[in-house]
C-alpha cells in the first residue's frame, strides 16, 4: 500500500520551498517504462511552468489538489488562453484533465500547495512535452512577468 498522509506531503512540499525551481515531485511510478505516471507535484509561489502540450505520443495528465491553491491555464495553438480554473480543494474544485495536444500551464497561488498528478507513460524526456514557442523559456528573465500578466488577464 502506497500511503499519501500529511508527514508525506509536509515532507515535499519542504522540499519545494527550497528547491530552487520551486516546485518538486516525488513519484510513485517505480521506473520511467510505467504505463501510468503518478506523482505529487509541489509547487510555491514564483515557480514558472513553460506554457507546454503533451503528444507524438499524447498523453493525458489529470491534477487533483491536495492542499493549496493551483490556477491551471489552457491556451490555443497561439497562446490564447481558452480555459482556466483554480484549483482549491476548499471551494470544492478538486481537479480536472487536461486533454492531449492541448497547451497548459501551472501557476501556485498559495504556498505549500500539493497535487497528485496522473499522466499516461511512459515518461521519455526527449519527447515528454512539446513546449510553446510564444511563451518564455523556463529559467529566461521574462518568465516571472509571463505569469503575472496570465494572472492580471484572468483577474487574479
Amino acid at each position: 500500500m502506497i500511503r499519501i498522509d500529511q508527514n508525506l506531503i509536509n515532507s515535499v512540499s519542504s522540499r519545494a520551498r527550497t528547491a530552487p525551481r520551486l516546485r518538486m515531485n516525488h513519484n510513485f511510478h517505480q521506473a520511467t517504462e510505467d504505463p501510468l505516471n503518478r506523482m505529487l507535484n509541489a509547487m510555491e509561489p514564483g515557480t514558472y511552468v513553460q506554457p507546454h502540450k503533451h503528444e507524438n505520443p499524447d498523453k493525458r495528465e489529470a491534477f487533483l489538489i491536495l492542499r493549496g491553491k493551483i490556477l491551471v491555464v489552457s491556451f490555443d495553438q497561439t497562446g490564447k488562453v481558452t480555459d482556466h480554473m483554480v484549483l482549491n480543494p476548499q471551494t470544492g474544485n478538486f481537479g480536472l484533465e487536461i486533454p492531449p495536444r492541448t497547451y497548459h500551464t501551472l501557476i501556485c497561488l498559495e504556498s505549500g500547495s500539493v497535487l497528485y498528478e496522473l499522466k499516461d507513460g511512459p515518461y521519455e524526456v526527449r519527447n515528454d512535452k512539446t513546449f510553446a514557442a510564444w511563451a518564455p523559456a523556463e529559467g529566461s528573465p521574462e518568465a516571472p512577468e509571463y505569469n503575472q500578466q496570465l494572472l492580471r488577464e484572468l483577474g487574479y
